[in-house]
């Protein structure tokens, strides 16, 4: 009989380098350029999300793909020009592709993530400008996060699938407009983003509205979604994004041993 194939999970976290990591995940005296040096015994993949705020040098992805050993991926945050402004990209296209080169080069790159602002709700103009964006970052697989649950629907799945553009999941407060902790996929990569569920902090509470530390049953009940689901992926992504002081780390690891004890 053959081997059922293995799904192969990546859990990690939205970003590295906190400064209030330290003491809850990182050395207290730890520098800022041996986090990644540090994280890299933890986890084998990770989102860069400083590409959103600013374009860095292709130097500075360099170095930071050097560091990590054979088999660790990132996934990279598109620009916010891609995303909150969504005029004129083709320029910070061309800055960005040549940005992330050294990671392509390395086979490092698994993906970028467009992270798109609450404002921006489902209509035509907007399912077309995925496809857009899509063509902007080829030859690079895209995914979309919705923060508007007007884009939940059909059609949205449908394009997203015929594109061949992923969807990412979020698990964030269930407050109004927002989505609901649903697990469905586009592509056969699947992409999950948990931001906790700090609703009193969530809409202007800065920093704080990632504060948030899940509860082993919350996790359980993401994990049992995975498992249920993963005959239809070859890979899924899991990132914890409530990064306050620390707890995506410590979360990221609860949810590995969650996933451990369910495959022994």
């Amino acid at each position: 009989m053959e081997k059922e194939a293995q799904t192969d999970i990546r859990v990690g976290t939205s970003g590295y380098s906190f400064q209030d990591w330290r003491e809850t995940f990182y050395p207290a005296d730890i520098k800022p350029g041996k986090m990644l040096d540090y994280y890299i015994n933890y986890f084998r993949t990770v989102e860069i999300n400083s590409t959103y705020y600013r374009i860095p040098h292709p130097i500075v992805m360099d170095k930071i793909v050097k560091k990590t050993p054979p088999g660790f991926d990132f996934m990279i945050k598109a620009p916010q020009s891609f995303t909150h402004q969504r005029m004129n990209i083709a320029g910070d296209a061309a800055s960005f592709a040549e940005a992330i080169k050294p990671i392509v080069e390395r086979g490092k790159l698994s993906g970028i993530l467009a992270q798109f602002p609450f404002s921006f709700k489902c209509s035509q103009d907007g399912l077309d400008y995925l496809a857009i964006c899509r063509d902007a970052v080829a030859p690079h697989p895209l995914f979309v996060e919705f923060r508007h649950n007007s884009w939940v629907n059909r059609p949205m799945y449908d394009r997203l699938k015929a594109e061949k553009i992923g969807y990412v999941c979020v698990d964030e407060p269930q407050l109004r407009g927002l989505l609901k902790p649903d697990f469905f996929t586009t592509t056969d990569v699947g992409y999950v983003r948990l931001h906790g569920r700090n609703a009193n902090q969530w809409w202007d509470g800065g920093a704080l509205r990632y504060d948030y530390d899940y509860s082993e049953e919350e996790m359980r009940q993401w994990r049992d979604k995975f498992l249920k689901a993963k005959s239809k992926m070859n890979k899924l992504y899991v990132f914890f994004n409530n990064c306050h002081r620390g707890q995506a780390t410590k979360n990221a690891q609860e949810f590995v041993h969650l996933l451990d004890a369910a495959r022994a």
